[in-house]
């Protein structure tokens, strides 16, 4: 999972509800060049790209970053059928609409099994696409990396027989020393955004992220803008299979320097850079 490197709002951000979704939305102070629909991966939340939205905001870009459909803040129903990638995408083609209704430039962004949705979004627009861009950030083509898939099955078994709060005691004994120290205001709010998933979300995502298939040519095929982003090192897929990606895409490729599986937060300024960058040349 991100962990956000704080959680103060900036001034020009504030928590709000979007297709019945909660929501961080970050407002530029002049012009809108741009709007920016930012979807989270695995047990994450809006919180992920906390730190992208004021540079962003700075660069001209309206944003907003999403709990989706089961995840922290956004709450669903209790079928498994309203978690499915389908289900997920088809929530992001109504923001998307909705968001796009002012005319402003807008740009689709998934991270991690979020990149796997708004693949799906695209993949299922039946109309004219209302997407300048797509950014795919430290995801892959398909399922995840064996040893990450290895961890994800365990989860999903664990899911069958344990509460979440007894799911959550043996993760942090299982990673140990090899999770660093955090400021206990972030600490408190990784166990809370955990505790408030949707068990059926999470059984479902991860079911997905096991065995998920191959889309890349048929995406391809759309003609859809696209940048591929992650960090050096990636736990959920390699960073060579990312560039591979990128490459039968067609798509634009940045890897961050010093980031692993989450640039958004382990290098935000350079993040929100590269994304600025690759956003506005379709000012061109």
């Amino acid at each position: 999972m991100s962990t956000p490197p704080f959680l103060k709002l900036p001034g020009c951000v504030r928590a709000v509800r979007v297709g019945g979704l909660a929501a961080l939305r970050g407002e530029p102070v002049g012009a809108v060049r741009g709007t920016a629909l930012l979807v989270p991966g695995f047990t994450g939340s809006k919180e992920d790209f906390i730190a992208l939205l004021e540079p962003l905001a700075e660069a001209g870009f309206r944003t907003v970053a999403v709990d989706q459909r089961g995840q922290y803040e956004s709450g669903g129903p209790d079928g498994p059928e309203a978690y499915t990638v389908q289900a997920l995408g088809a929530d992001v083609r109504a923001l998307s609409a909705e968001l796009g209704a002012g005319g402003e430039p807008l740009h689709l962004l998934g991270h991690s099994f979020g990149g796997q949705v708004v693949r799906e979004a695209v993949l299922s627009a039946s109309d004219e696409l209302p997407w300048e861009s797509l950014t795919l950030m430290s995801t892959g083509p398909g399922a995840i990396d064996p040893a990450e898939a290895a961890r994800t099955r365990l989860l999903l078994d664990a899911l069958e027989s344990m509460d979440l709060e007894s799911i959550w005691q043996v993760m942090r004994q299982m990673d140990g020393e090899r999770v660093p120290t955090l400021d206990p205001e972030i600490a408190e709010f990784l166990h809370r955004r955990w505790l408030a998933n949707l068990p059926q979300a999470l059984k479902v995502a991860a079911a997905h992220l096991v065995a998920a298939p191959d889309r890349v040519d048929e995406l391809a095929a759309v003609g859809l803008r696209t940048l591929v982003l992650s960090g050096e090192r990636d736990y959920a897929w390699p960073v060579e299979e990312q560039s591979r990606m990128a490459e039968r895409l067609g798509a634009l490729r940045t890897v961050v320097p010093g980031a692993g599986h989450s640039p958004n937060a382990e290098r935000p300024a350079e993040t929100a850079a590269a994304l600025a960058a690759f956003w506005s040349a379709q000012d061109v």
